[in-house]
């Protein structure tokens, strides 16, 4: 506690109070000094307006007036007029101008945490989902391929559902299922029987029927009907047949497999890479979670895949090989995925469907290998052959 708190020490020439009452020589009535005490007794200390310590608590418990005149027969006489009044540091009226500071940091509110990074998905249903699909393409590609060409089959049909469903629900489109749906099948079957040659024969004989189907219904918004379906047919179906096709090779389920992998490596290492370091968005207007940094991961884990799948499980693949094909792979899922975002983005949704938990719906795990699939089939028989 400060000294100076509780006023000035007595001076000569003052007595205090007595009980014989007035004493020759004491000081009249009024201040207690004379100018030549006050000189002696004015540079006091002075309390200041803030408390040096951020408190009040000890620091105007019974100061005296600095300036004012002190106590005499236990009563202040008047103050001065031409001497303010002292106020304490809360009456102050500077103090209402100048607030004090906090007196502490422990009063200020605690910063929030950083958030962690979210993947945004619901990561057990999305990976218990993918280890089932995983098992059954692995034991449908090894069993009878006859099998896995059924698998290619729903997967397709049931895009085209979810496809032409979100397009009817948000533009009113109206591409026709019956069609598509026939159409779509019988091309994965023909690719696979007859190649290339009877998928494209497939294709054009799908499209004549959409023109023809939607010809029963009235002719308004008949123009982007049919565009729409015959999109849906070339973007879905057709895209997949080169998977039949690849199947269909003496090493058919080797090169499938391959495809498969370096499409899922090449999607985790984006993942992996650009949630771990990215920072600078790679489309912001497309898809904003896709970053410079995660496309080099998806090419740099591509590429390692490629070259060991090449080398070890393709006949007469070399590593070099791999390494084009898994560059590849990562360019073409990224656009995959870059055009169904587009599309998506269209028409104001996030996921196509919702059929599989942690991943949204069919179409949302296609988009990635329908543009993947004629870029690994042509590459793969430029390196190794038809087969």
């Amino acid at each position: 506690m400060n000294d100076s708190s509780w006023g000035a020490p007595p001076q000569a020439g003052y007595w205090g109070p007595s009980d014989q009452g007035p004493v020759q020589g004491a000081a009249p009535a009024g201040p207690a000094y004379d100018a030549h005490h006050a000189q002696q007794t004015r540079p006091m200390p002075i309390v200041p307006d803030v408390p040096a310590h951020g408190g009040d608590q000890d620091d105007d418990r019974g100061a005296a007036p600095t300036g004012g005149p002190p106590f005499r027969d236990g009563t202040p006489t008047p103050s001065s007029p031409s001497t303010p009044p002292f106020r304490p540091p809360s009456q102050n009226p500077q103090s209402s101008q100048n607030p004090q500071e906090p007196m502490s940091s422990a009063a200020q509110p605690a910063p929030a945490p950083p958030q962690k990074k979210s993947a945004g998905r619901d990561l057990g249903a999305a990976i218990g989902v993918g280890v089932g699909l995983g098992a059954v393409i692995v034991a449908s590609l090894f069993v009878v391929k006859a099998a896995f060409v059924g698998v290619i089959t729903v997967a397709v049909v049931v895009g085209l559902w979810e496809l032409t469903s979100r397009l009817a629900e948000r533009k009113a489109i109206k591409a026709p299922l019956v069609p598509l749906a026939l159409g779509g099948a019988a091309m994965v079957v023909a690719g696979y029987v007859r190649g290339a040659e009877g998928a494209w024969v497939a294709m054009a004989l799908t499209a004549l029927a959409v023109l023809v189907w939607r010809m029963t219904a009235p002719p308004e918004g008949y123009l982007k009907d049919v565009t729409a379906g015959v999109f849906a047919a070339f973007y879905i179906p057709f895209l997949a047949t080169f998977v039949a096709m690849m199947l269909a090779a003496d090493d058919g389920a080797w090169r499938v497999l391959t495809f498969l992998l370096l499409a899922v490596v090449s999607d985790t290492g984006a993942y992996a890479v650009g949630w771990r370091f990215g920072t600078h968005k790679l489309a912001p207007r497309i898809s904003p979670g896709k970053t410079r940094e995660g496309l080099l991961g998806a090419v740099a884990f591509a590429m390692v895949a490629g070259a060991l799948c090449v080398q070890f499980l393709i006949d007469d693949g070399t590593w070099w090989q791999g390494l084009l094909l898994g560059l590849a792979v990562a360019v073409s899922a990224t656009l995959g995925d870059l055009g169904e975002s587009m599309i998506k983005r269209d028409l104001g949704i996030k996921d196509m469907g919702t059929l599989l938990p942690g991943h949204g719906g069919i179409m949302d795990r296609l988009d990635s290998l329908l543009p993947t699939a004629p870029v690994v089939w042509l590459l793969l028989v430029i390196f190794v052959g038809s087969g």
